[in-house]
């Protein structure tokens, strides 16, 4: 959770929290908060502050795009920068996609919001969890396909059996992103990059909803809502867009 100028705001966990949900906020194993592992690894510090400013297209280091909703402040420069912790070993699928299920089996029925990389094993998660009653992804990296169906290059690696796939059509799924993924592409990497994510997004969509499922693509600037960057979730228009998510949980009766 960032600080703007007027003090401490409320992420979505506290957000949803005041609007009836339970929420429960999980790190994936070797990542956050979740970072003690049971495999030896070697942690390499790599100064790449200015990859990731970029990267999640907050503007084009040092300068912020222009009407970025990120805040400018000092405080939540430094608190931004204190969340790229390094990973504390190699992300193994299984293990995060087991323990996800784990989760849901304490939990019960619920709605998997992801983020980022996660997005990826929330598919997974759904797939193997019946209890995945719904997914919210804010621009996930990579997408299931099924065998036969996987375009090249496709970052959520080979086709998955058609069965496992039509697990994903049962539920209602929305993805998010955020703004300056340009429509053309660009003399910037972190621009082009996520210009084919969406793209990606987009297209498997187009297959998940061929095979009846029932996925939604949000585009934030084409609904006017401007400025967001890759942390949606923490930009100072945060409590906007959760109330964008909250009506279509309300209307997939998932509230």
């Amino acid at each position: 959770m960032l600080a703007d100028n007027s003090g401490c705001r409320k992420g979505f966990a506290d957000i949803f929290l005041c609007k009836g949900y339970g929420v429960y906020l999980v790190d994936q194993p070797g990542r956050g908060e979740a970072g003690q592992t049971i495999k030896l690894g070697k942690i390499e510090a790599i100064p790449d502050d200015q990859t990731w400013f970029t990267q999640f297209r907050i503007g084009q280091y040092p300068d912020y795009y222009e009407g970025v909703q990120f805040p400018k402040d000092k405080q939540s420069f430094d608190n931004f920068f204190r969340m790229m912790t390094p990973n504390t070993g190699n992300i193994d699928e299984a293990t995060v996609v087991d323990a996800m299920s784990a989760i849901f089996e304490k939990s019960g029925d619920g709605i998997f919001f992801t983020h980022s990389a996660g997005g990826f094993y929330g598919w997974k998660t759904a797939i193997k969890n019946d209890k995945v009653k719904g997914i919210v992804a804010i621009e996930p990296g990579g997408f299931c396909f099924p065998e036969g169906e996987t375009p090249e290059n496709n970052r959520g690696g080979n086709g998955i059996p058609l069965d496992d796939f039509l697990k994903l059509t049962k539920i209602p799924i929305v993805i998010y992103f955020g703004d300056y993924i340009p429509a053309q592409e660009t003399a910037a990497y972190s621009e082009n990059f996520w210009r084919n994510v969406l793209a990606s997004a987009r297209q498997w969509a187009k297959v998940v909803n061929a095979h009846g499922g029932d996925v939604t693509i949000v585009h934030l600037p084409e609904v006017g809502i401007k400025g967001n960057t890759h942390f949606i979730m923490s930009d100072l228009n945060n409590l906007e867009i959760a109330n964008v998510i909250s009506d279509w949980l309300n209307e997939k009766k998932l509230n």
